[in-house]
């Protein structure tokens, strides 16, 4: 999993660095909050990010107040980085938009464990997202065939919104997922396929008008 460290403390930044990539996480590794927040406002920006709470140009809390106003469907799950124990501390930067925390010096089992929920966070949200996509999607053509359709009474041809003519299984194939087969049905068979082989001299036997269609 990709995932952005942000650390203005070398020591710090390099053995974070060393331990995710250890865990088999890609790591972007930047050392103030301005850098982090470029990074985190990029389409292709990690789902999870690291931040440490004191940063130059932008702290931690700032960078987790301006991920929250970006609209996405799957937002990026933050772990705040602090010294800092108080209860009080804590309230704040969870208040910011952080997801989560992880206290200094930390405990490399503390965070996997920390990390671990994030990457399962990551996974619902992008699943829900796909989810909510799809009902779009569905949605969306729900919506097409919600409509009044003018329909020719001899031929049964559709006009469309271009007020163009087209097959009704041509318009529906275009407006939805439906696919068609074709076949004859049983009175179509009697009425029209019957009297044209009858007047070819063909003779048809006894068909079984039930199964015309097969």
């Amino acid at each position: 999993m990709k995932i952005l460290i942000a650390e203005d403390d070398a020591i710090s930044r390099v053995v974070l660095e060393r331990t995710l990539k250890s865990w088999g996480h890609e790591v972007v590794v930047v050392c103030d909050g301005q850098a982090a927040w470029d990074i985190l406002q990029r389409a292709d920006a990690p789902k999870l990010a690291i931040l440490d709470w004191m940063m130059p140009f932008v702290d931690g809390l700032e960078v987790c107040r301006r991920v929250r106003t970006l609209e996405r469907a799957e937002p990026t799950y933050v772990i705040l980085l602090t010294a800092k124990q108080q209860k009080e501390d804590i309230v704040s930067g969870l208040d910011s938009g952080a997801n989560d925390y992880v206290t200094k010096p930390f405990d490399r089992r503390e965070l996997r464990a920390r990390l671990n929920v994030g990457e399962r966070m990551t996974v619902l949200q992008r699943d829900l997202a796909e989810r909510v996509r799809s009902l779009e999607v569905a949605l969306e053509q729900i919506q097409q065939l919600q409509t009044l359709l003018p329909i020719c009474s001899y031929c049964k041809s559709v006009r469309d919104d271009e007020n163009y003519w087209q097959k009704i299984d041509t318009y529906f194939a275009k407006h939805s997922d439906v696919q068609f087969s074709h076949g004859i049905c049983p009175d179509c068979y009697r009425d029209v396929v019957m009297p044209e082989m009858a007047a070819l001299g063909i003779d048809l036997g006894n068909v079984d008008l039930g199964n015309a269609e097969k």
